[in-house]
């Protein structure tokens, strides 16, 4: 049977053994029934037909049916038959012709239709024969009822291996796609394992219940937890200065199943040769549940954070180092300007020194107080009181007034209502007039700044709006970074620094609260302050 699958090869052998142990069986009971009731008329005949039906049926069972050819299947049944029509003629009285049924169900599950018709026509001829030419045989009900049963079971024997050959099909080809399947999950595995293992970033994915499922060879390098000498390694907060318990590492977070984005974390002691990473972790989407799962991401930003903090601290100390010459020689300025002796020339000339040596001073100020704040969140010293909103806004609204009346621009600050918050005056003034001063600054000469104050039962809103270009879609996002600037700016002689909107927001979100921006080109641009009432509050 070449052109058989191995599995359907299996299932016909299976068959064949089991088709000729029962007829071996049967033809067995027929032999000691019979004679014992003494139903054989020529015992010789009979004797030939049993050995050749037990011969049939041994070479059936050690016949290699896995290497014949499809049509040898057909010589046992057929031998078989011949072997029980003789044996029916030698005891026609013991009932033989029921042994058809057994030849009959091999041919009709081996050879299909065909096989049934072969087996209604040989069945029926030889009874014909034998009625027509064996007075022992009569024409009685089972003349009709026994071919019938046994081309009944040959054809049920047919139904049942054609079913049985379509699933066993069908499950050969879910099992080659299984496989396939299979194969395809495995190299795929691979290739992501392969891909995880080249980059140089840390790739862990957790389960719902904390376990690591799947991690990669840059996790194991940057979140080792053991050096070298096997001694634990201290993690320390975005400061690298304060120390972080093991169970409340980014890792140990993650897996108690938190979430969070960017968190800056320092892997050995101050001084030490240490590395900051940068962690994230977010939810993986599935289809139910019982797969949810976390995955973590950690990226080595040790020369990031190393040159940040090299900027910051030069900036620091060099603005230091400008703030004592500068307050001198406005002094000196000042004191010059008030002498009447002075020619009006020279005056001329002092106001502008002293002009750019103010706005120097202020550039120094600003970066002094950016420098005072962490990159990480601000970290301003507040001494918050319950305060009068808008008291604070119109004085800083009073104080901007002549600015704005040297440019032309009319303050409008009759949106203002009056409700108390409990916020530090001075930080928030500080807000105010970064938010007005830009407002001025960057106002067409003749525009209109509106100041509102909003207040609500748990919150309190300060929007100041402007009627100038207004600030492109792609530049909003960076507003609040330091020393940012708009290219319109750059190009333009408004002087700024680019980090008074920066420490404005560090300001108000050290209030718990948070600053927002909406603008279009040609359309002015409106800021508005939310923050947190909590009047009564202790300081």
């Amino acid at each position: 049977m070449p052109g058989t699958s191995l599995t359907e090869r299996l299932g016909i052998h299976r068959s064949i053994l089991s088709n000729q142990a029962l007829l071996l069986a049967a033809t067995l009971l027929l032999v000691v029934s019979s004679s014992v009731l003494g139903q054989v008329r020529d015992v010789g005949l009979f004797t030939v037909c049993v050995t050749v039906i037990f011969g049939g049926a041994i070479l059936a069972i050690l016949a290699p049916w896995r290497s014949l050819p499809s049509w040898a299947l057909g010589l046992v049944p057929v031998i078989d038959m011949i072997a029980i029509a003789a044996l029916r003629e030698s005891a026609p009285l013991a009932g033989v012709g029921l042994l058809w049924a057994f030849p009959a169900i091999w041919i009709g599950s081996t050879f299909g239709v065909g096989g049934v018709v072969a087996v209604l026509i040989g069945v029926s001829a030889i009874v014909l024969f034998q009625l027509v030419n064996d007075d022992e045989q009569r024409l009685t009900a089972a003349t009709f009822v026994l071919p019938f049963s046994v081309v009944a079971l040959s054809a049920l024997a047919h139904s049942t291996a054609r079913r049985a050959r379509a699933q066993r099909a069908l499950l050969e080809k879910q099992s080659a796609e299984l496989r396939r399947s299979v194969e395809r999950a495995r190299r795929q595995e691979d290739l992501v394992t392969e891909v995880l293992d080249a980059v140089d970033f840390g790739v862990i994915r957790v389960t719902r219940e904390g376990d690591l499922a799947v991690t990669n060879e840059a996790h194991a390098r940057l979140q080792a937890t053991v050096d070298v000498l096997g001694e634990p390694i201290a993690a320390y907060a975005a400061d690298g200065t304060t120390p972080v318990p093991p169970n409340e590492t980014p890792l140990a977070r993650a897996r108690a199943g938190e979430l969070f984005e960017g968190e800056l974390v320092w892997f050995g002691a101050p001084g030490q040769d240490r590395r900051a990473l940068s962690v994230t972790a977010r939810r993986l989407s599935s289809g139910t549940d019982a797969d949810e799962s976390t995955i973590v991401v950690s990226r080595d930003v040790t020369a990031e954070e190393q040159a940040l903090r090299a900027r910051d601290d030069l900036v620091a100390s060099v603005s230091h180092e400008l703030r004592t010459p500068l307050t001198s020689i406005i002094g000196y300025l000042d004191l010059a300007l008030d002498d009447p002796a002075i020619v009006a020339e020279t005056r001329d000339r002092l106001e502008v020194a002293e002009r750019n040596a103010t706005r120097l001073r202020e550039l120094v100020a600003d970066i002094l107080a950016m420098s005072a704040s962490s990159r990480h969140g601000a970290e301003f010293d507040l001494i918050p009181v319950d305060t009068d909103i808008a008291t604070i806004v119109r004085a800083a609204v009073e104080s901007q007034q002549p600015r704005a009346a040297d440019h032309g621009i009319r303050i409008d600050s009759s949106g203002l209502r009056d409700g108390t918050a409990h916020v530090d005056p001075r930080r928030l003034r500080q807000v105010v007039d970064n938010l007005l001063s830009n407002a001025i600054k960057y106002n067409v000469r003749g525009g209109t700044v509106t100041v509102a104050v909003e207040i609500s039962a748990t919150s309190v809103q300060i929007a100041v709006a402007d009627d100038g270009p207004g600030i492109s879609r792609s530049e909003q996002g960076r507003v609040f970074d330091r020393f940012f600037r708009g290219d319109a700016v750059r190009n333009s002689s408004t002087h700024g620094s680019g980090l008074g909107l920066a420490i404005s927001r560090d300001i108000v979100r050290a209030h718990g609260g948070e600053i927002t921006v909406s603008s279009a080109l040609g359309s002015g641009t409106t800021f508005i302050v939310r923050l947190p009432r909590k009047v009564g509050s202790a300081s």
